[in-house]
């Protein structure tokens, strides 16, 4: 079994996914250096068209998603207040099994969020 990290956004304000969120992806290195591995945006289904990671290039380690929901909702239209309640959402998770899918889902709405390991 090939590893791979994926995740998905989806707006529960609308109960629907989150198309044109702006994902970074980092790796926190043993003296806490941010190594910046790339920036992807959300499909139509909230998801991205190819894993984050996969294969020889997931490693065991520290990383962080950084989901910027600010700009989602303004982008959307949506009323919110200045500055947003929510900006950039940060999701620090660790990979312990190289070899394992690890699926980070993002549920958002403009006054909250909840992720959890998915499968």
């Amino acid at each position: 079994m090939t590893g791979k990290l994926t995740t998905h956004v989806l707006d529960i304000s609308i109960g629907k996914p989150a198309y044109g969120v702006l994902i970074e992806l980092v790796r926190i290195g043993s003296h806490k250096e941010i190594e910046f591995l790339q920036a992807i945006y959300t499909n139509e289904d909230g998801r991205l068209n190819q894993p984050l990671l996969e294969g020889d290039n997931m490693k065991k380690g520290i990383y962080e998603l950084h989901f910027y929901i600010g700009d989602y909702y303004r982008n959307r239209g949506a009323t919110t207040e200045d500055p947003s309640f929510l900006d950039c959402v940060p999701v620090r998770f660790g990979i312990s099994e190289p070899a394992s899918h690890y699926h980070v889902p993002l549920l958002i709405s403009p006054g909250g969020y909840s992720t959890y390991r998915g499968s």
